[in-house]
């Protein structure tokens, strides 16, 4: 058993040397939602014993070769206690790693009709002037297309009184 760190908060580039990693790789993880964001507090934002051990586990886990995605369900599979025991098993080949799983874990599929506030829109892109877009909804009504297709004639017309 490993002795208890002393240290319970670093800055990014403390915690990337500690880890072994680079503080954009950190970024990176916690854009992929690998590790939580850190309370942001602007120079001064810090890190917490559980970004560390999240970024052992993922060290240990990239180690048996799995992508990101599976590395992310496994995260999300594991008991804080069993992430810690993963954080700390030893890197690399000949490490005594368990074999890595002949399918990766995978997340469960949403189940349709779970979340309504999702909806699927499709949208025409009319572009009116060089950095003027408008989008139209398909399920637009007749009058909203109208009122869309007179913008649209509004500056053609304002158009073609500018010289060139």
């Amino acid at each position: 058993m490993s002795t208890p760190k002393t240290q319970t908060e670093w800055k990014l580039a403390a915690l990337a040397e500690e880890v072994g990693v680079s503080p954009r790789t950190v970024r990176y993880y916690v854009q992929r939602g690998l590790l939580p964001a850190p309370p942001f507090k602007g120079p001064d934002t810090v890190y917490g014993e559980e970004h560390r051990v999240r970024l052992k586990a993922i060290r240990v886990l990239q180690a048996r070769f799995l992508p990101l995605d599976a590395i992310q369900a496994e995260l999300l599979r594991l008991s804080p206690e069993e992430l810690r025991r993963l954080s700390e098993s030893p890197v690399g080949p000949g490490s005594g790693m368990p074999p890595v799983p002949e399918e990766p874990p995978r997340m469960p599929p949403k189940r349709p009709g779970k979340d309504p506030t999702v909806e699927v829109a499709r949208y025409q892109r009319w572009l009116l002037a060089p950095g003027l877009e408008l989008h139209v909804s398909e399920q637009a009504e007749a009058k909203v297309r109208a009122l869309a297709e007179r913008v649209r004639a509004l500056i053609e017309e304002s158009e073609e009184g500018t010289p060139s």
